[in-house]
């Protein structure tokens, strides 16, 4: 598995404009630290979209599902610090999936991000699953400019907590492809052709599948909050 581990949570969101700044000083110094500090819980990334919507897309890449639906992340959405208590109402269109990955390929993370959430048409989810795994993926490991593309898939249904309840229901995360490259030029290339929202209908998804392009603003292991000096936020201010 090119991930760091076998699920991943997906989010995609807009804050509003006047919270930008004190949205990605909090996300980079308390919330995205306090999300690594969960056992299981293995790298996240922030991804910014420059003048289109949603802006932000964030991946968390955990040990298996089970850490998404356990009692440890439960209890940090159920028990919000003051700063993230004041940061949720400020959230637009939150998308946020538990899922899977049903297919990799490549390794690392590039700077240049496509995401495209999808669901299958009736009947076609086989044949779209193949195509993926099997021709599109391959094909654009094959490319100058790669670097990984994964397929998540929704696996568990996500609870209301307290953070949830705060910022107001989350729209669901059916399936997304997230494509990963060091060079932009590649990610603009693949998303007008190899990944064309065309080609992903021609070959079973529903209509109106969305993309989406990403740079990355940000970026944190959990070996990295475990590390001497490091300090982890304290959860119960």
């Amino acid at each position: 598995m090119a991930l760091c581990g076998d699920a991943a949570l997906a989010l995609s969101f807009d804050v509003e404009a006047g919270a930008i700044a004190e949205h990605d000083q909090w996300h980079t110094q308390e919330h995205m630290p306090e999300r690594l500090s969960i056992p299981g819980f293995l790298r996240g990334s922030r991804w910014t979209a420059e003048g289109r919507s949603p802006r932000y897309f964030v991946l968390y890449e955990v040990r298996d599902l089970a850490v998404l639906t356990g009692p440890d992340y439960l209890a940090r959405l159920n028990a919000p610090t003051p700063w993230t208590t004041k940061m949720m109402p400020r959230y637009r269109g939150m998308r946020r999936g538990l899922c899977g990955v049903r297919a990799s390929a490549g390794a690392g993370l590039g700077h240049a991000l496509l995401t495209i959430h999808y669901a299958p048409a009736a009947g076609r989810a086989r044949e779209l699953h193949d195509w993926l795994a099997r021709d599109a993926l391959p094909a654009m490991a094959a490319q100058p400019g790669f670097a990984c593309a994964h397929v998540l898939e929704a696996a568990a249904a996500a609870p209301m907590t307290s953070e949830q309840r705060i910022r107001g229901q989350d729209e669901t995360v059916r399936s997304v492809l997230v494509v990963t490259g060091y060079d932009a030029g590649f990610v603009d290339r693949v998303a007008e052709d190899g990944l064309s929202l065309e080609r992903f209908e021609r070959h079973g998804a529903a209509p109106s599948p969305v993309q989406g392009k990403f740079r990355n603003d940000y970026t944190l292991t959990a070996v990295e909050c475990q590390r001497p000096g490091s300090s982890a936020p304290d959860t119960a201010a």
